[in-house]
Formats: C-alpha cells, structure tokens, sequence
C-alpha cells in the first residue's frame, strides 16, 4: 500500500501538475518511498520535454528496472537521430524481455516499465508493438490509460471505449479512471463534452493543485463547445504556467483561427508553435496542405485573356 505522500504525488502526476511535482522534495535515499517519487519526477522532466534533466537524476549503475526503463525513455525522447532513437527503443525492448524472469523487480516495477516501453514504442509510431507491450488484458490502469490514448491516436474510439468499460469491472473509481473517461469523452465528444468539462473544471478547483495541462483540456473542451472567449481565458492561463506547451499553443492557434485573438496575436504564437514544436501534428499537416496547394499551384496555367 502506498504511502500518504506517494499518493498524493501520484495525483499530482496523474493531473499533469508536473511543475508542482518538481518542487516537491525527494524523501530520504533510504526511505521506502525513495525510487516511487524518484519515477514520478523523472516521468515529470520528460512530460515537460525536459528529458536530459531526467539522466542526471537516475543513477547509471541502477539495477532498479523500472529506473533502467525511465532512463531508457529519457535517451529516446532527447534523441536528435534515428541511431539514438532505436538504440533507446531497444534497450525498453531487452528490459520487457528481462522482466518476465520473476527475479526481476516487484510486480509494480514491472508494471511501469510495460507502461514506459509502451509508451515509446507508441511515440515511435510502432502501434502494434506498443499494445502488445501494454498488453489489451492487463490489470495496470496506468498501462489501460496509455492503451486508450493509442485507440484514440489511431482514431479508434470504439476500442478506446471497450478498454475503458472493462477496467471499470475490476479498477476502483479513482481519478484515473475519471480522466481516462473524460479524454474518451472530449475525443468522441459525448454528451456535448458535458462531462468532460465537468471533471476538468472540478480538478482545477482545488486549491493544492497547479495544472496546466488541465486548462489546457477546459481550454479545448471550450473550443469544442463554441464557448471561444472562454477558451481563450483557459488558455491564456495555461500558457502563463507553461508558456512553451506545444498542445496549449495549438489549441490557442486555433482559438485565433475562430476569432478569440487578433491576427496578428495568432501569428505570433503560431511563430512560435513551428518554432518550438516543428514536429506538431498542426505543424506538420499545415505544412503538407502548403506544399501541396504550392504543387497544384506551379501545374496551374493562366489561361489567355479574352480579347473584347
């Protein structure tokens, strides 16, 4: 059972107040709570695209599997090449192959890797093998919430769905079964995002906790729902806690996009946003739509004018 400090630490995570859960001191090396807060600091650098942060902090001799797993995800996220970037994904691949021995780390040790190689081989594009990884049966609502983001990628909410309706028989209803339905919600947009919105706005009231991950989510659940000067009220918050928040400036680019900015407030966060975030899928599909009217454009003749 988890301990009054880890718990907490744990919501923090699970609502995405990574800067809070930075400032919050590591307990005593010896302590048994040591390596759980060690992992959730480090899933909080990487969160907030601070991967490099995470290798000064994992000791290199570690032989804790679930910090070999971190760090492994660390490397992949901070790598600039495609060598790296597979050397990273093979190491997660050796770990969920060493796991199996039964000598290897405590059930929730193993656990956490599945979610953190999972997790990588999903950023990598490599779906199926993420999901094989996670495992569609499992147990672990951390591995179900990372599941149901992959459905939802690949544009699969029935399957999302199905997910979701089976851990409810045997999870308890804790807060990340609540965010694991409310992201079903604001992807099919159930019930007018109605509930979705409900839980965001019900988090963000508690006082302890800073998220703006979670403003984010009120911020697009607004857009969502044609409530645009709200939106933008949310986002702009978000942006102030985190201003270089690559889904926070797409949903505020959008919200330009619908009238909530000025033009020329729209530009300049979308400066930002390419600059920043050249990766973005807004980024990148903008860019396709640009090179492709630019290729339509160059095969158009000008037809003669007509003589009167």
């Amino acid at each position: 059972m988890e301990s009054s400090e880890i718990y907490h630490v744990k919501q923090q995570f699970i609502l995405g107040a990574y800067k809070s859960l930075l400032n919050v001191p590591l307990p005593d090396v010896n302590s048994p709570d040591y390596n759980a807060a060690l992992l959730y600091k480090a899933r909080s650098h990487i969160a907030l695209n601070d991967p490099k942060s995470v290798l000064k902090v994992i000791p290199e001799d570690s032989e804790n599997v679930a910090l070999k797993a971190v760090a492994s995800l660390a490397r992949y996220v901070a790598a600039t090449d495609s060598a790296a970037k597979d050397a990273a994904l093979e190491e997660l691949r050796d770990l969920s192959v060493e796991i199996e021995d039964e000598s290897e780390g405590t059930e929730r040790e193993k656990a956490l890797v599945r979610v953190l190689a999972g997790t990588a081989f999903a950023r990598a594009g490599e779906v199926e093998e993420a999901l094989e990884t996670l495992g569609t049966e499992t147990e672990d609502l951390e591995a179900v919430a990372v599941i149901v983001q992959v459905y939802l990628s690949i544009n699969r909410p029935d399957l999302a769905k199905k997910q979701f309706e089976r851990s409810k028989r045997w999870a308890e209803d804790d807060l990340l079964l609540q965010l694991i339905e409310s992201n079903i919600g604001l992807a099919t947009g159930k019930d007018g995002y109605s509930n979705s919105q409900s839980f965001y706005t019900e988090q963000l009231a508690n006082p302890s906790m800073t998220s703006s991950h979670l403003l984010t989510a009120r911020g697009v659940t607004r857009l969502l729902r044609n409530e645009i000067q709200e939106a933008k009220s949310d986002l702009e918050e978000a942006l102030h806690q985190n201003k270089d928040d690559a889904e926070t400036l797409a949903a505020i680019v959008v919200a330009g996009g619908l009238g909530a900015l000025k033009k020329n407030e729209t530009e300049e966060y979308w400066s930002q946003l390419v600059s920043a975030h050249p990766e973005h899928p807004l980024v990148v599909d903008v860019n396709q739509k640009a090179e492709g009217f630019d290729e339509l454009l160059a095969k158009f003749t000008v037809p003669p004018a007509i003589s009167v």
